[in-house]
């Protein structure tokens, strides 16, 4: 780590980017949302997967129909079978009035943007952007009993607010996590909640050269370090200038923070929003949104490599519509012979969003182009891949036409999808 840091700030030479390839795969739309009273809508997160093939996941908004008639869309957690038969887990409530006070409803959370982690006894772990006592968030368990929150944030200078991602877990249980705000500058934080319930900030961003904002989860070493990234602060002149292009971090367990490296905008990559994926070298791979060659008016995103010595190397400049990608939110998804896969939120031949895999070799393949009609449009989420080599992802809208939804295009609600090779 003292190489990382002493090098921090290198950046190595953009892989060539040239005409992305183009690879016919087999799309099956496993399950279309359908809004209203029967179903949630806008799925975000990437999909929890278990050794059956059932996948588990969020959707932001989705209607409380209990009681009614539906007035709120707060989201909710599902369960998908391999076949594609969809069973509500928990709808969110939210935080009415008067919740968290004697003598009256309990608060829950609202509006999931983050995945689920799933561990070993079989409960899932997530987060809410909005609910709890104080309407900004909470970090839930949803087990065979039942949900319930384990910690409603409060806000600014003392605790984070708004979490978007979801949490890992060490190996005594402990769950660590980012706000996208609150902390001592509201810039956003790095949380830990004990085993016990106790919820610790290790550490508040200045949103200056430490970074703001941070969208992505964190992943963890095994020597307790937690590496992720924050979508502004740190360069904040040139193409940067007047919020910071982001930044890649690190924070020990004591609660120090190293920024690993801070984005310039081109060619480099800027506003990095998801996880960062590790190799078994200790190398790292993610995206920006914006930032690199493309020719998107402020960069189409980048996917790039941050080796262990701390050099950030451009594997692949996104060129837009309608070759190619554009806007990557998500993370990527890494196989054992080191392919990337992942989406982008926008490009492709209909300007729907794309998925696409980038091979070690630094070839771009643009596996599948949204129509943006009932196979969905705008994948936000990261792609899940099975042992036979199928990616699995959820598209933000499309799908099925003219339900209670206020998707793009109008009425859809959102889809989760397969790609067979």
């Amino acid at each position: 780590m003292r190489g990382a840091l002493a090098l921090a700030g290198l950046v190595g030479v953009a892989a060539a980017v040239g005409a992305p390839t183009a690879q016919a795969q087999t799309y099956t739309a496993l399950h279309r949302f359908e809004g209203s009273t029967k179903d949630g809508e806008n799925p975000e997160a990437a999909l929890a997967m278990d050794t059956s093939g059932n996948f588990y996941g969020t959707v932001v908004n989705g209607p409380l129909c209990s009681p009614t008639p539906c007035t709120n869309s707060l989201g909710m957690v599902f369960e998908l079978t391999a076949t594609g038969t969809e069973t509500i887990l928990h709808r969110f409530t939210g935080a009415p009035s008067g919740c968290g006070t004697a003598g009256h409803v309990a608060c829950d959370g609202a509006n999931p943007y983050g995945g689920l982690f799933r561990n070993t006894a079989n409960n899932f772990y997530g987060t809410t952007s909005a609910g709890g006592v104080s309407d900004m968030g909470a970090v839930f368990v949803l087990a065979t009993a039942g949900e319930r929150l384990l910690h409603s944030f409060t806000g600014p200078p003392g605790d984070g607010a708004f979490p978007y991602a979801g949490v890992v877990e060490d190996s005594t249980g402990n769950l660590y996590g980012t706000t996208s705000a609150g902390g001592a500058s509201n810039s956003g934080a790095v949380f830990k909640i004990a085993a016990s319930g106790t919820e610790t900030l290790l550490y508040s961003f200045t949103g200056g050269a430490d970074g703001g904002f941070p969208y992505g989860s964190l992943v963890r070493s095994p020597s307790g370090n937690l590496y992720g990234t924050a979508s502004t602060g740190g360069i904040t002149t040139g193409n940067c200038f007047p919020s910071g292009c982001g930044v890649l971090f690190m924070v020990t367990p004591a609660g120090q923070e190293h920024v690993l490296y801070r984005f310039t905008g081109s060619p480099d990559g800027a506003s990095p929003y998801s996880a960062l994926v590790p190799d078994t070298e200790g190398n790292f791979y993610g995206t920006t949104y914006n930032g690199g060659t493309g020719a998107c008016s402020s960069g189409c995103g980048v996917v790039f490599e941050l080796s262990k010595a701390g050099v950030e190397t451009v594997l692949y400049s996104f060129q837009g519509y309608p070759a190619d990608g554009a806007f990557p939110y998500a993370g990527l998804a890494r196989d054992s012979t080191g392919n990337l896969y992942g989406t982008t939120t926008y490009g492709g031949t209909s300007d729907n969003g794309a998925v696409f895999e980038l091979e070690a070799a630094g070839t771009e393949t643009v596996l599948y182009s949204f129509a943006g009609t009932t196979d969905g449009a705008v994948p936000r989420a990261a792609i899940v891949l099975d042992s036979a080599g199928n990616l699995y992802g959820t598209t933000y809208y499309g799908g099925l036409g003219g339900v209670a939804c206020g998707g793009e295009p109008p009425d859809t609600c959102g889809v989760v999808f397969k790609l067979k090779p």
